[in-house]
């Protein structure tokens, strides 16, 4: 017997090593980490350079309390990551998660229209679907259903609105206008913050906007006094063939960015946000602290790690990669589309990447859950993991696959990743 509390009652292999872009068992087989496990891997595995840094860093310094010090190295980083993000006045508040971070976003938004004394300012707009997280503040904010129903007696549900998720059949500017419907129907004046994904994930596989929607977005929030948060926990940090893909379709600057994953890309627990100054200096210029906080916010040798990660991703142009690569599969999703009708969308930006799977017959999803797993069990047995998903359409039925290996993937590597995924899909075909 086992005296781990494993997530569920499926049987888990046993990983006992990995290198660059596969992850091997401890019966020795292998297989193709077609989603950086949750997105997370975006540099690949066993990077030396990685591990040399942390374990330097472990010997130099292993751990203060953010209350007490500072340290160099997340001084290094907190720098060297705003000028990649092309956020040069921006101030990182580290964490060690996406849930964390998200959690900080909403406090952090709450915070900064007390301290100017609207204090009425309570609510956070998010669509539907979306994930941010799963500890409850974070899930609260998310519009997906099955992972927040069992909670829901423990929301406030007014504090947390849905607006709809992006429409592909409106312009990017028009669809961003439901945002101010919706304000103006609540009272715009208790909103703190409206917060999304660039382009989605978890809940919507790669699902993005029109272009324009998030500049037109960024003015309805400075109009109506509300604070953007864009949620790049997922699709930042290169992932989407960008620093950020809230600037996929143009120079947008949200308020706040939450990033996590790709930050130490699995390396090391990090994650946290990016603050404008505005933001951080009326919360500083008001009660002089930032009223959150946790034990390991700003870890030395999870930033070490990210330190590391960031020098990888810049010297061997990852986001550049992105792009190439993502191309490179997503011509070889839309070859796999036009073979199998159960695919009725293959769509994505750089290596953030989806399959909508349903029914060809209505071109709608299936009345009942169930063929992304099914799908994601066959790529499996030929080693190639994936990341499926339901509930995109109303909670329950819309599934969906979310593909994203990691950047460094070679051309030879998304081959061998689409012939898994062909394999699959003949599978379970029918």
């Amino acid at each position: 017997m086992s005296n781990v509390f494993y997530r569920s009652r499926k049987p888990y292999p046993v990983a006992s090593h990995a290198k660059g872009v596969y992850i091997f068992d401890d019966s020795g087989k292998h297989y193709l980490d077609g989603s950086s496990g949750a997105l997370v891997a975006n540099i690949g595995h066993g990077r030396a350079a990685v591990a040399d840094a942390m374990a330097a860093q472990a010997r130099r310094l292993a751990f203060v309390h953010g209350s007490q010090f500072s340290s160099e190295v997340l001084e290094e980083y907190a720098s060297r990551l705003a000028t990649f993000l092309k956020l040069p006045d921006f101030r990182f508040w580290a964490v060690s998660g996406g849930s964390e971070a998200t959690e900080s976003a909403i406090k952090l938004a709450r915070q900064y229209h007390a301290e100017r004394g609207e204090t009425g300012r309570y609510r956070i707009v998010t669509r539907r679907p979306s994930y941010h997280g799963a500890s409850l503040g974070a899930l609260a904010a998310s519009g997906m259903g099955a992972r927040r129903e069992l909670y829901t007696p423990l929301m406030n549900e007014a504090a947390w609105p849905k607006l709809a998720k992006p429409d592909p059949t409106l312009s990017g500017e028009q669809d961003a206008e439901r945002l101010r419907t919706l304000l103006e129907e609540l009272g715009p004046d208790t909103v703190a913050a409206f917060m999304c994904e660039p382009v989605v994930g978890a809940s919507d596989a790669a699902l993005a906007p029109n272009a324009g929607y998030h500049a037109r977005i960024a003015e309805i929030c400075r109009e109506y006094g509300v604070l953007f948060i864009a949620d790049e926990v997922m699709c930042g940090m290169g992932r989407c063939g960008a620093p950020l893909a809230v600037r996929l379709g143009g120079e947008v600057t949200p308020d706040i960015v939450v990033l996590g994953k790709g930050l130490a890309a699995g390396y090391a627990p990090l994650a946290g946000l990016m603050a404008s100054p505005a933001v951080h200096d009326t919360v500083m210029n008001g009660s002089g602290a930032f009223k959150h906080g946790f034990t390991y916010a700003g870890h030395p040798i999870s930033v070490a790690a990210g330190l590391s990660v960031l020098d990888i991703v810049e010297d061997e142009q990852l986001v550049e990669a992105a792009n190439e690569r993502g191309a490179q599969l997503l011509e070889g999703l839309q070859a796999l589309k036009a073979k199998y009708p159960q695919i009725l969308e293959a769509r994505g930006h750089g290596l953030l990447l989806g399959l909508v799977l349903g029914d060809p017959a209505t071109g709608q999803a299936f009345g009942t859950p169930g063929l992304a797993d099914r799908v994601a069990a066959a790529a499996r047995a030929r080693g190639l993991i994936t990341y499926p998903g339901s509930g995109a359409v109303d909670g329950v039925r819309g599934d969906h696959l979310l593909l994203g290996p990691p950047l460094s993937i070679t051309a030879a590597e998304v081959d061998e990743m689409l012939a898994g995924l062909d394999g699959a899909l003949a599978d379970t075909q029918g």
